[in-house]
């Protein structure tokens, strides 16, 4: 019997293939580019960015953000809606990151011990904050309803911290091989990641332009409120970002006291009480600690934050993580070191992914109208830029790290103030029922106090 006709003898190819959907495309790309940017963080902690003196390269690290800064804040706010109504433009915008972060891996390779490797990382920086506006845009249009995007976005803050512990094992294994093997292997993951990337769906995040409801139900207390907050919260990881780079980077050099009459300086300077012996770089496992730490933080924010949101409102839990995160840089401040690190690094990671899910979620809620992604992107577009506010702070000021704890609990407090404010409810207004005034007319509207 002919096989066509029984049905039993039809090829693979001619069967159904199953259809990915268009987030789990965006999916596999998101979690390649996060082990990508992880390589490139290991290849980092074994340069010269972590061997040579802090104070010295401060004034260099100032001048590298504050050329992120400008243009950042420049264009911010110009390239959301150029793209917003072209098709496809988010896409080209993801592409366009991706490979940037690629060819910069690729020159760090043939960089990693010489000052090159400053503009280089910091340009990545700049490229990956990008890649988060352009995602932030994009994930509203791969899901079915605004129902879907909170759980995307924690599916998503999941496949990031499991992708950034998976690329940084894979990086420290790269770097017993050698120093510039991580850096290789982020080439060749980013060029997978492209390829991906290639595979994304054009689509038009905001056919139209910006309404005046839009604008209206952006603009409400609560929301203004929130952003506040997460806006305190990014500062915070910029902040804490390059606080603990310096900090497990080096120390100063000490006098030398290996050669020959050398021996009565080295003991002038300890009658003295000067530190002839420097302070050496940590060792390269403790950054691998606190990388390990915020990986555990961000993989907890995206498990729990949904969980939490069924059973608490979106302000409850932005107050909570905001209270949260004041303890823990308190705490932080207190335990100092190794541990004081560990505990900020993670308890940030955990308050900050958190905070943004359910931000998103109280934008879903209290501005039906507007466009999500439209919106979120430029939302996003001004959390990036007040994080490099914060890393260029955390490098311009020569702070110790329990002084730098301090002022993070001091930041999240005044925050955790602001947002109780702007979300009381506000007192009503109510009109006089009889006039008060000589000629009968009824005076201004009064707040009730009672």
């Amino acid at each position: 019997m002919d096989g066509d006709a029984s049905g039993t003898g039809s090829s693979p190819a001619d069967r159904p293939q199953p259809i990915v959907s268009p987030f789990t495309r965006f999916a596999r790309t998101h979690v390649f580019g996060a082990a990508s940017d992880a390589l490139v963080a290991v290849a980092l902690a074994g340069s010269i960015f972590f061997s040579i003196d802090p104070d010295a390269a401060r004034w260099r690290v100032s001048l590298y953000l504050v050329l992120t800064i400008a243009p950042f804040a420049v264009v911010t706010p110009l390239i959301g809606p150029l793209v917003d109504s072209v098709r496809g433009g988010r896409r080209g915008m993801i592409l366009l990151t991706v490979l940037g972060r690629g060819l910069i891996a690729w020159q760090m390779v043939l960089h990693l011990d010489g000052l090159l490797l400053f503009p280089l990382a910091f340009g990545l920086l700049v490229l990956q904050k990008g890649y988060s506006v352009a995602k932030s845009a994009v994930v509203p249009s791969l899901v079915r309803n605004d129902l879907q995007l909170v759980e995307a976005n924690a599916k998503l803050a999941l496949l990031s911290a499991v992708g950034s512990m998976v690329g940084a094992g894979i990086g420290g294994l790269a770097l017993l091989v050698g120093q510039t093997v991580p850096a290789m292997v982020a080439v060749g993951a980013y060029a997978l990641t492209l390829l991906l990337a290639f595979r994304l769906p054009k689509v038009v995040v905001a056919p139209a332009p910006t309404t005046a409801g839009e604008r209206a139900e952006l603009r409400k207390r609560g929301i203004r409120a929130a952003s506040v907050a997460i806006g305190t919260f990014r500062a915070v990881v910029g902040f804490t970002t390059f606080l603990l780079a310096f900090e497990f980077r080096g120390g100063a050099e000490g006098v030398p006291i290996d050669g020959a009459g050398r021996a009565a300086g080295a003991s002038t300077g300890v009658v003295r009480g000067q530190d002839v012996l420097g302070s050496p770089a940590a060792p390269a496992w403790h950054f691998g600690l606190v990388l390990l730490s915020v990986g555990v933080g961000a993989f907890l924010s995206a498990r729990l934050a949904p969980v939490v949101r069924r059973r608490l409102p979106e302000e409850r839990i932005i107050l909570s993580v905001l209270f949260l995160g004041c303890a823990g840089s308190v705490l932080s401040a207190w335990l100092g070191g190794l541990r004081g690190a560990l505990v900020i690094a993670g308890l940030v990671a955990l308050c900050s992914g958190t905070a943004k899910l359910a931000f998103d979620s109280l934008v879903q809620r209290d501005a039906p109208g507007a466009n999500h992604g439209r919106s979120f992107a430029r939302f996003e577009g001004r959390f990036q830029l007040v994080w490099a506010v914060g890393a260029f702070l955390a490098v311009f000021l020569p702070l110790q790290v329990e002084h730098g704890y301090s002022m993070v609990a001091v930041a999240i407090l005044i925050a955790l103030w602001w947002f109780r404010q702007g979300t009381r409810p506000a007192p009503p207004i109510v009109t006089p029922e009889k006039p008060d005034r000589p000629d009968g007319q009824l005076g201004f509207w009064r707040r009730d106090t009672s």
